[in-house]
């Protein structure tokens, strides 16, 4: 059987997820899930996915995450995961369109403005 590809997007991070028929062994870029996210909640939001549909450990799953921080590079391997398991089968839609797995997070950092120090951050007005 061949791979599954699908790719998952949050803020600035992209993932690159590959289901491959396995054992549930977890990769990123490289590495095994525990020694890429030192924070459990990260570990659980990637394979959350998994879990939902009742897939752990039946598929090796290979992300390749680029850009972002840690944060974004998990919630875009969970999109990842989450588009990937819809290839293996249609029915699982329902159950990851209701836990919000199959929605791209469009929250972005807001563009900084001219006239102002951040985003929406003013200098201190003063009267006189």
């Amino acid at each position: 059987m061949d791979p599954i590809m699908a790719t998952g997007r949050r803020k600035t991070a992209s993932a690159r997820v590959r289901l491959v028929p396995g054992t549930g062994r977890v990769t990123i870029n490289g590495k095994e899930i525990d020694d890429y996210f030192a924070d459990p909640v990260l570990k659980a939001q990637v394979v959350s996915p998994l879990r939902l549909t009742n897939t752990d450990g039946r598929y090796d799953v290979y992300i390749t995450a680029k850009g972002g921080g840690l944060s974004g590079q998990a919630g875009a391997a969970r999109h990842g995961v989450a588009r990937a398991l819809l290839q293996v089968d249609e029915n699982y839609r329902a159950n990851l369109k209701k836990a919000g797995y199959l929605t791209r997070d469009p929250r972005m950092k807001e563009r900084k403005k001219y006239g102002l120090k951040k985003a929406r951050k003013a200098s201190q007005f003063s009267k006189r």
